[in-house]
C-alpha cells in the first residue's frame, strides 16, 4: 500500500510541476502556476506523514519505507533546481526564452560539484528522516530496512563524487565544427543555459 503511495507522490510531483509551468506560460496565470509549484513541498509532507503513521500502526519498516524516506530528501534537495530545469523549457517554448544547451569544460565540472553538494544535502536528509523514523518505530525488530537506507546513500554520494571528480581529469570538452572559409575548427562553448540553475531571462507572462 505504502508503494503505490510513494508511486502516486511522484506522479503527483511531476503533476504539480507541469500544471504549475502551463498555468504560467500557456496560459499566461502567473498566480496560479505559483501556487501549484508552491503545492510541490506539501506532496513531500504528505508522504512523510502517511509513512510515519502506517509505521506507527505496527506496520515492519520494509524497503518501500526507506525509499519514502530516500525520496523525500532528494526531492527537497533537488527539487528546485528540477522544476528551473522544466521551467527554462517551457519558457523557450512558450515564451521565447533562451533555448536549453549544454556544459562543457569547466562550467560542466562545477555544475556536477554542485550535484555533489545537492546530493550531500540530500543524503543528509534522507538520514535523518531515516534515523527519525527509526526512533519513531522504537523497535528494532520492525525498523530494520530503514537502517538500510544509510549503506544505499553511501553508494549513492560516492557514485556522485566520483563522477564529478573524473571531469576534473576527463573534462567535458565542447564538440568542434569545421569553417571551410578559414580551415580552422571551431569549438562551441556551452553554458549553463540549462542545468535547472538559472532563472529562464525573459518571463512573457509579467
Amino acid at each position: 500500500m505504502i508503494l503505490t503511495f510513494i508511486i502516486a507522490c511522484e506522479l503527483a510531483f511531476w503533476l504539480a510541476i507541469a500544471a504549475g509551468l502551463v498555468a504560467r506560460y500557456p496560459l499566461r496565470r502567473p498566480r496560479l502556476g505559483l501556487a501549484l509549484l508552491a503545492s510541490v513541498p506539501v506532496i513531500d509532507l504528505v508522504l512523510l506523514i502517511a509513512t510515519a503513521v502506517h509505521l506507527r500502526s505496527g506496520a515492519t519498516a520494509g524497503v518501500e519505507h526507506g525509499l519514502a524516506a530516500i525520496y523525500i530528501g532528494f526531492s527537497i534537495a533537488s527539487g528546485h533546481r528540477m522544476i528551473g530545469w522544466a521551467d527554462v523549457r517551457f519558457a523557450h517554448r512558450f515564451a521565447d526564452g533562451p533555448a536549453p544547451r549544454k556544459l562543457y569544460g569547466r562550467a560542466y565540472t562545477r555544475h556536477c560539484w554542485g550535484d555533489v553538494l545537492r546530493t550531500s544535502t540530500a543524503v543528509v536528509i534522507a538520514g535523518g528522516l531515516s534515523a527519525a523514523l527509526i526512533w519513531w518505530v522504537d523497535d528494532p525488530t520492525k525498523s530494520g530496512a530503514l537502517g538500510d537506507n544509510y549503506r544505499w546513500l553511501a553508494l549513492v554520494w560516492m557514485i556522485d563524487f566520483a563522477w564529478a571528480t573524473s571531469t576534473l581529469i576527463w573534462p567535458r570538452h565542447a564538440p568542434t565544427t569545421h569553417r571551410p572559409d578559414t580551415g580552422h575548427d571551431v569549438r562551441h562553448e556551452g553554458q549553463d543555459a540549462q542545468s535547472g540553475d538559472l532563472k529562464p531571462s525573459h518571463d512573457s507572462t509579467n
